[in-house]
């Protein structure tokens, strides 16, 4: 079975995170921030992609598979992440060219979609990996984690 897995930044250092990838023989690194900035160095899209490259792994930015500015800062003012969670649902309702793009991808090759937050459980890129996921004839979804997969 292969898996369609997800994976945060948050509390790894480049090399850490990019050898957790190798680990699971991941060849395509889905990236499902809106924005690809980011404040930790490594993380930004042109440095990551650069990275990713250097390791043998594709990189590919969906955009429209980031959860929206609204939303986001929403979130951040004490939003309950199940409300979130619903409403980034009824967002991706809407993404359905992205959302084809990535079942493409996973259909034969090992998929990693990455966002910065560490808890898959209070992250978007769950709720994208499983819509996606019921769409792969043998996919699941694994975490894959600082500590641990």
């Amino acid at each position: 079975m292969t898996p369609l897995c997800t994976i945060g930044y948050e509390g790894f250092t480049a090399e850490q995170w990019t050898e957790k990838l190798k680990e699971q023989r991941i060849d395509v690194v889905v990236d499902v921030r809106e924005t690809p900035i980011s404040r930790k160095r490594g993380f930004s899209k042109s440095l990551l992609a650069e990275l990713l490259k250097h390791n043998e792994i594709d990189y590919v930015h969906l955009r429209s598979l980031g959860s929206p500015k609204p939303l986001r800062e929403r979130l951040k003012a004490g939003w309950a992440f199940d409300e979130f969670a619903q409403e980034f649902g009824r967002f991706l309702d809407e993404q359905g060219d992205a959302l084809e793009t990535l079942q493409i991808l996973a259909a034969d090759k090992r998929v990693c979609l990455v966002c910065f937050e560490e808890d898959p459980a209070r992250c978007h890129r769950s709720i994208v990996a499983d819509r996606i996921a019921p769409l792969l004839s043998s996919a699941e979804v694994r975490h894959l984690r600082h500590a641990g997969v």
